[in-house]
């Protein structure tokens, strides 16, 4: 299994835009690979044409080039302030029940004070996680603003 995983992460990286084999051997050994190895009955998987080469000092094309669809739908900005301001409401109101919650488990944990760590471990697993809460959802807010 190692030296097919070797063969696989020293496969070229130009095999973008290549035709792709999946080849068997006589002993029914099944390789996927982009240049057809003699004897070997291999059926082509994918084929494309290969991009261009990039030109000399030519900068790499952003994922945003790509031109987005006419019929693609579009939201106004006002729209999008309201969404976002809905967003920030409900966000809110989320860490309002966690902190709630997180105050409560810390109560919990409090009044149930010296019982033996197995009845304890629970409580201590609902504080942490209402305090892991409460810190993404300020951090949820605060990429908002």
């Amino acid at each position: 299994m190692k030296p097919l995983l070797i063969t696989l992460a020293l496969l070229p990286v130009t095999a973008v835009g290549s035709t792709l084999y999946k080849c068997t051997d006589e002993s029914g050994v099944v390789l996927y690979t982009n240049q057809k190895p003699p004897k070997k009955t291999c059926v082509v998987l994918s084929q494309s044409a290969s991009p261009p080469p990039p030109a000399a000092g030519a900068a790499r094309p952003r994922a945003a080039a790509t031109p987005t669809p006419s019929d693609f739908p579009r939201v106004s900005g006002s729209e999008q302030k309201s969404r976002d301001s809905d967003r920030k409401a409900i966000l809110d109101r989320e860490l309002a029940t966690e902190a709630q919650g997180a105050e409560k488990a810390r109560k919990a944990l409090q009044e149930a004070g010296n019982q033996p760590a197995d009845k304890l471990q629970p409580l201590r697993d609902s504080l942490a996680l209402h305090e892991r809460n409460v810190e993404a959802l300020k951090k949820e807010l605060g990429n908002l603003r």
